[in-house]
């Protein structure tokens, strides 16, 4: 019996061993790498919390892009980067006064006649329908898709009637922006004194591309929407579509959402046109296609030549992604987000971890 217990304390021994073999710095390091794990879960729960929050800011940042895109050619004057930005503000505060007072009424009530057409094209779709014996519902439909929407809205209605709904959103965002705007590079530096020292140089090329790709795609996603609005406009008023001014710029705005966006602004016009007779929505269907194909096909791969080249499989799935988590503002922020996501893996994962290669922004904005 002596034996038996002398060797079960013996085989206690070397685990006993291990735990008093244990050095400190082996401890402290182990300590520490447990509470950076703890602080990572926290700072994700929290920025899950403020998702909303982040969006906005994130919002900010764009916008930030667009005054310093405008900026960027009073600075050419050499005039003071702080004067610049606030030029930039006046001057697109001046161009949407413009437009307003040129195009407003007509646009409020092309709109406003867009919103009345709506119901009354889905109610003769729907005869034509039951008379073709094609056993659908629009209405149902209808019904569905804006109960969807409610909900998806509602998800992120905590913060927006807290800062007073979507007009206070807007002012957080425009304001935000233009403070970002004012000194980028402090807030870069601030950023950047929060990282290792080992990934400070790497980060700061990576912030700065990040700012680079952005402006090139907005550059670029104008110049498309431009195309799309001006193209449909033509097009829409030549086959006599009502409201042909709205939903020319719906198609525009809504070609900032990818691959959804086209979907979405060809939804109304083809029911407009069918509430006028099938055969105009077939054309009016056959030109919403006719113009995304040659703006797919020709018009994105020249810009995507002097922009960031993402993979429409990422984009497309990005698009999912972010409008799951943070619902319409994560659908509209979609493709910006996508180049911040890509350009960081690019630098930190491809060629920080993987020591490949990364590719960059085409080439510095004008």
């Amino acid at each position: 019996m002596g034996r038996g217990v002398r060797r079960s304390r013996g085989l206690g021994c070397p685990f006993d061993t291990g735990l008093m073999a244990m050095k400190d710095g082996d401890l402290v390091s182990f300590t520490r790498k447990a509470l950076v794990v703890l602080l990572l879960a926290g700072l994700v729960t929290l920025a899950w919390d403020l998702s909303y929050l982040l969006i906005l800011m994130f919002a900010s940042v764009v916008v930030a892009v667009v005054l310093q895109a405008i900026a960027a050619h009073f600075q050419r004057l050499r005039i003071g980067s702080g004067l610049s930005v606030g030029l930039a503000v006046l001057s697109l505060l001046a161009i949407f006064a413009g437009l307003g007072m040129t195009f407003g009424g007509l646009v409020a009530h092309q709109f406003a006649e867009l919103g009345g057409q709506l119901p009354q094209a889905v109610e003769a779709a729907q005869k034509q329908l039951n008379a073709w014996h094609i056993d659908y519902d629009l209405g149902q439909m209808a019904k569905l898709a804006r109960a969807q929407f409610a909900e998806i809205f509602q998800r992120a209605s905590g913060f927006v009637v807290a800062l007073g709904g979507v007009v206070g959103d807007v002012a957080v965002v425009f304001v935000g922006g233009i403070f970002f705007a004012a000194d980028p590079a402090f807030y870069r530096d601030g950023l950047l004194r929060l990282l290792p020292r080992s990934v400070e140089e790497q980060a700061r090329e990576a912030f700065d591309d990040v700012g680079r790709g952005l402006h090139l795609w907005l550059k670029g996603q104008l110049l498309s929407s431009l195309f799309i609005a001006v193209v449909m406009l033509v097009g829409l008023l030549a086959l006599g579509v009502p409201s042909a001014v709205a939903l020319a710029i719906l198609s525009g705005a809504l070609d900032f959402i990818p691959y959804l966006g086209p979907v979405l602004a060809a939804v109304p016009g083809v029911l407009v046109a069918f509430s006028e007779r099938p055969e105009l929505a077939l054309w009016t269907g056959g030109l919403f296609v006719a113009v995304q194909q040659l703006q797919g096909n020709i018009v994105q791969p020249m810009i995507q030549k002097s922009s960031v080249d993402l993979p429409p499989a990422v984009l497309l799935f990005a698009v999912i992604a972010t409008g799951t988590l943070f619902g319409p503002p994560g659908v509209v922020l979609a493709a910006p987000m996508t180049i911040v996501g890509y350009i960081l893996t690019q630098h930190f994962y491809i060629g920080g971890l993987l020591g490949r290669e990364a590719k960059r922004p085409a080439k510095k904005p004008d």
